[in-house]
C-alpha cells in the first residue's frame, strides 16, 4: 500500500487519503475552434477528486463547466478542433497523452457519463435491451442494472424504445449504462435541467446512493447552486474558464468568499422569497472566450471591482481549511448571504369587474392511437378541466411532465383540438411563450424580422413598425445591436428576451408562457421572470404560467393550479396553496423542492394514459390512499378560503 498522501489543491480535499486521487488536473488550458475563431475555453484549471467525492461544478452557460467534464473523458466533439495543454490524470491514466485503445478501456471499465439529454445519447432505433446488452453483457445483468436505479418493471422495459420512457426513466436508463462497468468515475452533466422537481430530487438521491453503493467518485456539472447543494461534498465554481472558488459545500452556502459565487447564491429561488419585490439578479452576460479580458474575468460584472481587477488576473489561493478563492478583496469584503431590499412592485392590475381573459369549463382533450396496424381507443389527454382566469391576473399551472399541462396550454392558444368542454378567451388571440425559444424563433430571420413579422400580421402599417420594434427591444432590455441578429448568435437568456418581445410587441389580452425558464441558469432565469413580471404590471395582460418547479410558481403567479393526470387537483392563491397545501400531491411537490428538507417520497412513476387507475388516478402513488380511493372519484370542495379547492377525499373531510 502507498503511504498516505495529502489531497490538497484546488479540486481536492483536506483529507487524507491512502490513495491517489481519482481525477488529478493540473493547469489545464483549453481551445476550442468555431467559425475559424479559436477561443480559450479553460484556462489554468487545476482540479483533484478524492476516491468516493461527490464534487459540484457550478457557473452559468459558457463558463466551461461541459468542456472540463469531457476534457476528462477526452469526448470534445472533433469538429471544434480541441487543442489542450496541461495534465489531466484520471484513475492513473494519462488522459492528453492516452491512445485510442487505452481511453476505450479507460471509458468501458472506469469511467461513467450521464449526459443533460438522453435522447442525445440514446439510439432511438434500439429498444433499451438491446443497448443495455452492449455495455452488460446479458439480458440478467441488464435487468439488474434496472432494478439497481429503480426502474420498475424492468424485464418489460427491456422490450421499450427510448421514445417510450419518460423524461426520468430515460435518464435512469443512462445512469444504469454509465454503471455498468463499476466505473471509479461518472462525470453527469446537468442530470437533471429539464426534470420536474420530484425526478429531479429522486436522480440526485440516486447518483448519490449509487456513489455510496460502489464507492466510485462523481463529477455533477450543474448551473444550479441549490441542485449541488443537494448531494456535493464540496463545490467548485467556474467562470469565464477559470475556478473562481472552491470550498466545502456547507462552507460555501454560509460564507461565499467570491463576488460571483455570492452572487449565485443570491440569484437562488426558494419558496420563502418575499413576492413583493422582483428577484435579485447578476446582470451583465459572462465573457466571450473569444476576447477575454485582461484582469479578473468577473471584473466587468462585480460591484465590488476595483481598477487593478481590471488589468491583473488573480490566482487562486488558499483561504482556509479545503478553500480556496480567486479574488484580491476576499479578505476585505463580506459577503454572506443577506436579504437584498430591492424596490416592491406596484400592485398587479387585477380588475375583479373586468371581463375573465380565460373561461375554461369541463375542456377534454383526446389522442388518437392510431398505427400502422390497428386504430386504437382514444386516450384522454385532460379530463374535465376548469379554470378561470380574471383579466390581468397570473395563474401558474405546475405538475409533472405528462400531466397535462403543455396540453391546456395549446388548447387556449388554439394548437390542440378540444374533444368537448368549453374555452373561451374573448376576442383577441393569446400569445405564447414556448420553452425552447431557439426552436419557436426562426433560425434564418433577425430578430427584427421576427418581431416585424408579428406586427404585419396585426396589420400595423409599415412605417410604423421600425419603431414600435425599437420600443418593444428596449422595454424587454435588449441591447440595439441584438436587432440584427438571429437565434443563434444571442445567448439563451436573450433569445427567450426575443421570443417575449414578439409576444407582446402588440400586447394580448392572455400571454401563454410554457416553462419560458426551465432550461435557463438561475441568474438568467431571474431575470425572465422579473421581466414577466414588470410586462404583466406595465401591459396589464393575464398570464397562464407553466411550470414544474412551485417555488417560480409561487414568486410570479397570484394562483397556483396543480395537475395531475389531466385534471386539475388542488387551486387557490399562491401564498396559501404553497403555505397549506391540502393535496397529498401538492405536498409531494413541494416537499421535493431543494432545501425544504423533509421529502415525501412518491411511489412509482404517473400512471399511463393508456390504462388509467379507477377512483382517484393519484392513489397508487398516495400514503394517504384509502379503500375508497381506488373506486370512487373525489370531487372538488372548498377548503377554508373558498378560491381554495381541493380535489381530494382528505379536502372533503377538511372542508
Amino acid at each position: 500500500m502507498s503511504a498516505p498522501t495529502e489531497v490538497l489543491g484546488p479540486g481536492g480535499t483536506a483529507a487524507t487519503a491512502t490513495e491517489r486521487p481519482i481525477v488529478d488536473a493540473a493547469d489545464l488550458n483549453v481551445w476550442l475552434t468555431r467559425d475559424h475563431v479559436e477561443s480559450h475555453v479553460l484556462r489554468g484549471v487545476d482540479l483533484r477528486i478524492a476516491p468516493g467525492e461527490i464534487v459540484g461544478l457550478v457557473g452559468e452557460s459558457g463558463s466551461g463547466k461541459t468542456v472540463l467534464g469531457m476534457s476528462l473523458l477526452r469526448l470534445l466533439p472533433e469538429a471544434a478542433r480541441p487543442r489542450a495543454e496541461g495534465r489531466i490524470e484520471v484513475d492513473g491514466v494519462d488522459v492528453l497523452a492516452g491512445s485510442e485503445d487505452t481511453l476505450r478501456e479507460l471509458r468501458r471499465h472506469r469511467l461513467g457519463a450521464v449526459f443533460q439529454d438522453p435522447m442525445t445519447s440514446l439510439d432511438p432505433t434500439m429498444r433499451i435491451g438491446g443497448q443495455l446488452r452492449e455495455v452488460a453483457g446479458s439480458d440478467g445483468d441488464a435487468i439488474e442494472l434496472l432494478e439497481a436505479v429503480g426502474i420498475p418493471e424492468p424485464r418489460r422495459r427491456l422490450r421499450a424504445y427510448p421514445h417510450e420512457l419518460s423524461g426520468g426513466l430515460r435518464q435512469r436508463v443512462m445512469i444504469a449504462m454509465a454503471i455498468a462497468g463499476e466505473p471509479r468515475l461518472i462525470v453527469a452533466d446537468e442530470p437533471t435541467t429539464a426534470l420536474d422537481v420530484t425526478v429531479q430530487a429522486q436522480i440526485l438521491d440516486l447518483l448519490s446512493t449509487l456513489c455510496r453503493d460502489l464507492g466510485c467518485s462523481l463529477l455533477l456539472v450543474t448551473h444550479d447552486l441549490a441542485v449541488a447543494a443537494q448531494i456535493a461534498q464540496r463545490v467548485v465554481v467556474l467562470y469565464g474558464g477559470r475556478i473562481a472558488e472552491v470550498a466545502p459545500t456547507e462552507a460555501l452556502l454560509e460564507h461565499p468568499r467570491h463576488p460571483y459565487s455570492a452572487a449565485l447564491l443570491r440569484s437562488r429561488l426558494d419558496v420563502e422569497m418575499d413576492v413583493t419585490r422582483p428577484l435579485p439578479t447578476l446582470h451583465g452576460d459572462p465573457p466571450d472566450p473569444r476576447d477575454l479580458p485582461a484582469g479578473c474575468p468577473f471584473a466587468p460584472r462585480c460591484e465590488f471591482a476595483r481598477p487593478e481587477c481590471e488589468i491583473r488576473l488573480p490566482s487562486l489561493d488558499p483561504a482556509g481549511p479545503g478553500r480556496f478563492d480567486a479574488c484580491i478583496r476576499s479578505e476585505e469584503i463580506d459577503l454572506r448571504p443577506k436579504r437584498v431590499e430591492l424596490e416592491p412592485w406596484v400592485a398587479p392590475p387585477v380588475d375583479p369587474e373586468a371581463a375573465d381573459a380565460l373561461v375554461a369549463e369541463d375542456v377534454q382533450v383526446e389522442a388518437g392511437t392510431a398505427s400502422f396496424w390497428r386504430r386504437g381507443a382514444p386516450v384522454k389527454i385532460l379530463n374535465g378541466v376548469d379554470l378561470r382566469i380574471a383579466g390581468g391576473e397570473c395563474v401558474a399551472l405546475v405538475g409533472e411532465s405528462g400531466c397535462g399541462k403543455t396540453t391546456l396550454v395549446k388548447a387556449v392558444a388554439g394548437l390542440v383540438e378540444t374533444s368537448g368542454g368549453r374555452l373561451d378567451v374573448g376576442d383577441k388571440s393569446p400569445q405564447m411563450v414556448f420553452q425552447d425559444a431557439g426552436s419557436s424563433l426562426t433560425p434564418w430571420l433577425t430578430s427584427r424580422e421576427l418581431v416585424e413579422e408579428r406586427l404585419r400580421s396585426c396589420g400595423v402599417p409599415r412605417a410604423q413598425r421600425a419603431e414600435r420594434v425599437r420600443a418593444v427591444f428596449a422595454q424587454v432590455g435588449l441591447p440595439a445591436w441584438a436587432t440584427d441578429a438571429r437565434p443563434a448568435q444571442l445567448s439563451g437568456g436573450q433569445r427567450q428576451r426575443v421570443a417575449i418581445a414578439r409576444a407582446i410587441v402588440a400586447p394580448p389580452k392572455l400571454l401563454l408562457c410554457d416553462e419560458p425558464t426551465s432550461a435557463l441558469d438561475v441568474s438568467v432565469a431571474a431575470g425572465v421572470l422579473n421581466l414577466i413580471g414588470r410586462l404583466r404590471r406595465e401591459l396589464g395582460m393575464a398570464i397562464l404560467f407553466v411550470t414544474h418547479d412551485i417555488a417560480v410558481a409561487r414568486l410570479i403567479a397570484d394562483r397556483v393550479a396543480v395537475m395531475y393526470l389531466g385534471r386539475i387537483v388542488e387551486s387557490g392563491p399562491a401564498t396559501t396553496v404553497i403555505a397549506d397545501p391540502v393535496h397529498p400531491y401538492t405536498k409531494a411537490l413541494i416537499s421535493s423542492l431543494p432545501g425544504t428538507g423533509g421529502r415525501i417520497k412518491l411511489k412509482g412513476s404517473p400512471p399511463s394514459l393508456f390504462d388509467p387507475p379507477s377512483g382517484c388516478a393519484f392513489h397508487p402513488r398516495c400514503a394517504h390512499a384509502r379503500e375508497e380511493c381506488a373506486t370512487r372519484a373525489p370531487h372538488i370542495v372548498a377548503v377554508g378560503d373558498a378560491r381554495h379547492e381541493v380535489d381530494c377525499v382528505l379536502a372533503e373531510e377538511r372542508g
